[in-house]
């Protein structure tokens, strides 16, 4: 598959699913042979759009296709851009509106691959269900509004949590520095006692792992080492970062996230040598790491305390 080469647009490298969505196209590319290009759009969805931009509209710039993660909005114009250049548009981690009238319009591919974002939701319920049967408040570290993920993950934990679950939401932006400093702030309300909670669960590990250093400068140092020991829930669950939190008592549990990257960087490479088309939508599942079976109800007096 020599000739052509594929853009990959990620969000930032500061975050380990990130880092493991770059690492599975890699192996994906090494294994048949593709051409590929990988850039970090620092969490910046006017730099995602330039990059690529300039990437597409360079003289003689070789691309068949672009796999992007959007940072911000699912960057419809330069969708557009990219497509009547005859370049094909995969996009990752969003649901988008404008897939299925591009697919029409255009001759060459145009999809999403996703995991199912609610099913994250229910795996957090159904964990949190498990440790804590006797309900109790948890601190949720949502990720940014931009985009489809949060907000699917949101509700699908809202549809499925125990009544005696109640949330406490705050937002960051995917990364642990951006889940430190809100953290941070939010500790300095009054209502912020870690005796009003049982756990704190994050969208992403990085988040869980912010919140966690957060903790740990807390001025009050036996409060934030009461934080610390509360339970703490992930979400990406790599096997370099996520599930070793989990081994290392940091996390108690966490969500394996498909690393999605390597899947559409595949279904494109397959299509492509065979001339089959791309399904308009790829849904990937997410899974517990540990199972939630396997995970037993914790009390106050017997929770993990890793730092």
């Amino acid at each position: 598959m020599n000739g052509f080469k594929i853009l990959v647009s990620l969000t930032t490298k500061d975050n380990d699913y990130q880092r493991a969505q770059a690492a599975s196209v890699e192996t994906v590319a090494r294994r048949m042979g593709a051409g590929i290009e990988i850039v970090y759009a620092d969490n910046d969805s006017v730099n995602q759009s330039q990059q690529i931009l300039s990437a597409i509209q360079k003289k003689n710039h070789g691309l068949a296709a672009v796999i992007t993660e959007p940072v911000g909005t699912a960057m419809v114009q330069v969708a557009e851009t990219a497509v009547k250049m005859g370049i094909a548009w995969g996009v990752l981690n969003r649901t988008t509106d404008y897939t299925a009238r591009l697919r029409q319009s255009s001759g060459v591919p145009v999809f999403e691959v996703d995991a199912n974002q609610e099913a994250i939701g229910h795996i957090h319920a159904a964990q949190l269900a498990k440790l804590f049967p006797g309900g109790g408040a948890v601190l949720y570290i949502e990720g940014p509004v931009a985009g489809s993920a949060a907000k699917l993950r949101t509700q699908g934990l809202l549809a499925r949590k125990p009544a005696n679950i109640e949330l406490k939401m705050i937002k960051a932006s995917w990364t642990e520095d951006s889940a430190q400093k809100a953290v941070a702030s939010w500790l300095k309300l009054r209502t912020s006692r870690s005796g009003d909670f049982v756990a704190v669960a994050a969208q992403d590990d990085s988040m869980a792992m912010g919140a966690r250093k957060a903790f740990s400068v807390h001025p009050d140092r036996a409060e934030g080492a009461a934080w610390l020991s509360l339970p703490h829930l992930g979400c990406d669950g790599t096997v370099e970062v996520g599930q070793q939190l989990v081994k290392r008592g940091q996390l108690a549990a966490t969500v394996v996230y498909p690393l999605t990257a390597g899947i559409a960087l595949e279904l494109y490479l397959k299509a492509k040598s065979s001339n089959a088309p791309i399904p308009e939508r790829t849904l990937a599942a997410p899974v517990s790491h540990p199972s939630v079976e396997m995970l037993h109800p914790l009390t106050l007096a017997h929770q993990v305390s890793g730092n």
